[in-house]
Order: C-alpha cells, then sequence, then structure tokens
C-alpha cells in the first residue's frame, strides 16, 4: 500500500473517533470511539516504522503492546459502564453524577 493511502485511512479512523467523542453521549460508544483513536494511532506507528526501517520487530512488538492495552482498556470500562448501569440505570455520559448519591 502507498504511505499516503494508509495515512488517509488512519486520519478518517482518527476524525470519527474524535467526532464521536464529541457528540456522543453514551458510555458505551465513547469507548469504541476511544477504541477507533487508538487504532489509528496503531495503524500510523506500523506504517511509519515499515515505510522507515527495514527491523520490523520493534514495530511488531509496540503494535501488541497497543493491542493489548486497547483489549484492557475496553474491558475495564465496561465493567466500569455496567457498574454505573447497575447503579443509576443509565449509561448516559451527561445524566451519570458520580459525586452525589
Amino acid at each position: 500500500m502507498i504511505l499516503e493511502h494508509v495515512l488517509v485511512l488512519s486520519a478518517y479512523l482518527f476524525s470519527i473517533g474524535i467526532y464521536g467523542l464529541i457528540t456522543i453521549r453514551n458510555m458505551v460508544r465513547a469507548l469504541m470511539c476511544l477504541e477507533l483513536i487508538l487504532n489509528a494511532f496503531n495503524i500510523n506507528f506500523v506504517t511509519f516504522f515499515d515505510f522507515f526501517d527495514n527491523r520490523q520487530l520493534k514495530e511488531d512488538i509496540f503494535s501488541i503492546f497497543v493491542i493489548a492495552i486497547a483489549a484492557a482498556e475496553a474491558a475495564i470500562g465496561l465493567a466500569i459502564v455496567s457498574s454505573i448501569y447497575r447503579n443509576r440505570k443509565s449509561t448516559r455520559i451527561n445524566q451519570s453524577n458520580l459525586l452525589n448519591n
């Protein structure tokens, strides 16, 4: 693939993620948009290392770390969202004021 095509794809994913974080008020969808941002970063990182460096071991290891952190973030985020839903009966960001009991 050409470098420009991958960068356009990554910018598109990043833009969708940022737009979703700004406009969407559902916590689960906000986590999905955060995952899109992390995936856009991962695509950029692997592409630039592949384009500028011939040693592939570093980019692969870092890419695996990014994927593992994204999976852990999704698991912890969904656990927090399910706990909030159990207590508040809503997953909307503007309705869940955690400081009030």
